[in-house]
């Protein structure tokens, strides 16, 4: 069995031309990251003790293992750790994630959970994107999230 990069050597070579080595790059992501930027979606702040939100910013892309938001606030650092309040509208008859406390699995549009800050990107002088993982997500919701996401545009 040939891997891609040897088949690909093998083609430059069969062609009569100098031999070209071309670098594939792995893909470092564990899931397909969807644009939501478009549709103006918000993230909350999520006070739980409270139980009130605060806005935070705007969802630029998602995965079922993490988001990007764009935000104003300035004091956000890699490391950081962040109770987020997501909710997505449905899309295509699919709901985001599921209820599973009572006695069957109902759908639902919301998540709330820890965003482990990983990185953090100067947009402009008031606005910063803010990328991280989602890090207590249930499977069952973070399965969910991935086929409500593979009907989403790509993104970038």
């Amino acid at each position: 069995m040939t891997t891609l990069h040897e088949r690909a050597a093998q083609i430059v070579s069969d062609h009569n031309e100098p031999q070209v080595e071309i670098k594939i790059r792995a893909e470092r992501r564990a899931h397909r990251r969807a644009d939501l930027e478009q549709q103006g979606l918000t993230v909350e702040r999520w006070d739980g003790a409270r139980r009130v939100g605060k806005p935070f910013g705007q969802i630029i892309d998602l995965s079922a293992g993490g988001v990007r938001i764009r935000t104003d606030q300035q004091n956000i650092r890699p490391e950081n750790q962040i109770r987020l309040r997501l909710e997505l509208p449905e899309y295509a008859g699919i709901c985001p994630f599921v209820d599973a406390s009572g006695p069957s699995l109902q759908p639902k549009r919301e998540w709330v959970g820890w965003l482990a800050v990983s990185r953090v990107q100067k947009v402009d002088e008031k606005r910063v994107d803010v990328a991280g993982r989602l890090v207590d997500m249930e499977d069952l919701d973070r399965g969910m999230l991935s086929l409500y996401l593979s009907a989403q545009p790509l993104a970038a």
